[in-house]
């Protein structure tokens, strides 16, 4: 075990924890990480650092700090495992226990299907109310098929930053990297808003989230065709790979539209266009053909492709890592 390094059995075991167990209902090291965010944030505002300077004295100051307790935690883990032969199978476990936390399969899929079952039921509205924990973009009004459109968008989006992402930079630079990356897409989700309050204090970590996750969202997108051309058939992949070219672009983001145009065009449906974000009309360019009316069991395919690509993913990885090292 080396403080840059994990062995890839551990990575696959903490991917294996998080798609059978799940996230922790309380006490989720993430929560911790939007603390610290947040009383920097007070910190820095009362001392009337509230702009681009603020911003990146936050990113730095977060970013660091974590990232020094996660090197400081695997130190630990590698001084315990020097022990004995069950001290290193411990300080193992409790290092894929640990990744685990940082990766969000099962969370996604369960919050998809959850909500998916609830519009199956007929309870629109509670389907609006739990819609405000996956997206952005004001609930209130949303018709059925919206909402069905709003979980297809972050299962893509999601897939790329709750999985794809983690577990890369799991890969290449052991769970400092993987706290490191985490911390960073906290910081865009809680700063990195295009408003007057965050345009300028949250533009750097909106920034190294665009950077962090370049590679992710493109490796996501073909991942998606991938999986399309393999489950769904030769159509159903060259139209994936075909609206991923030509409507990744089709989004505020450099990188969520790559991952969920690659979904639209594997399941044949339209997504983005325009939505409202406090109160405010944002007319979004569309993504995908509308070759189909959004049902039910659209989302039960983007699942299918949700999971699989995941699979895919850490197998080919895995083979691929353990050939160059």
């Amino acid at each position: 075990m080396k403080i840059l390094f994990v062995d890839s059995w551990i990575i696959v075991s903490a991917f294996l924890i998080d798609f059978l167990i799940g996230d922790p209902k309380k006490y989720h090291p993430v929560k911790t990480i939007g603390k610290l965010i947040e009383k920097t944030e007070n910190f820095l505002r009362k001392r009337k650092l509230n702009g681009r300077f603020g911003g990146f004295l936050l990113f730095l100051f977060v970013a660091v700090s974590v990232f020094l307790f996660s090197v400081i935690f695997v130190y630990f883990l590698n001084k315990l495992s020097s022990l004995s032969e069950i001290t290193w199978l411990f300080s193992c476990i409790l290092l894929a226990v640990a990744g685990s936390l940082f990766i969000a399969l099962r969370g996604l899929i369960e919050e998809a299907k959850r909500i998916n079952r609830l519009l199956d039921e007929g309870s629109l509205e509670q389907a609006r109310i739990s819609l405000k924990a996956l997206v952005g973009r004001d609930t209130d009004n949303l018709s059925a098929d919206k909402i069905r459109i709003a979980i297809i968008e972050s299962l893509a989006e999601n897939l790329s930053d709750g999985v794809i992402a983690p577990l890369f930079y799991f890969l290449i630079g052991g769970f400092p990297f993987l706290l490191l990356y985490k911390t960073v897409n906290t910081l865009d989700s809680m700063v990195g808003y295009k408003n007057e309050i965050y345009r300028k204090f949250g533009w750097f970590s909106a920034k190294m989230d665009d950077i962090f996750n370049y590679i992710p969202a493109r490796i996501t997108g073909l991942l998606i065709v991938l999986i399309a051309f393999i489950m769904l058939g030769f159509s159903a992949g060259k139209r994936a790979l075909k609206i991923m070219l030509r409507d990744g672009k089709n989004h505020s983001s450099p990188n969520s539209g790559i991952p969920e145009a690659a979904m639209s065009g594997a399941v044949g449906v339209r997504i983005g266009g325009p939505n409202y974000y406090g109160s405010v009309l944002f007319k979004k360019p569309y993504i995908g053909d509308d070759l189909e009316i959004v049902k039910s069991n659209h989302v039960h395919l983007c699942i299918k492709i949700v999971i699989l690509s995941s699979f895919i993913f850490v197998l080919l990885s895995i083979i691929i890592r353990e050939a160059i090292i």
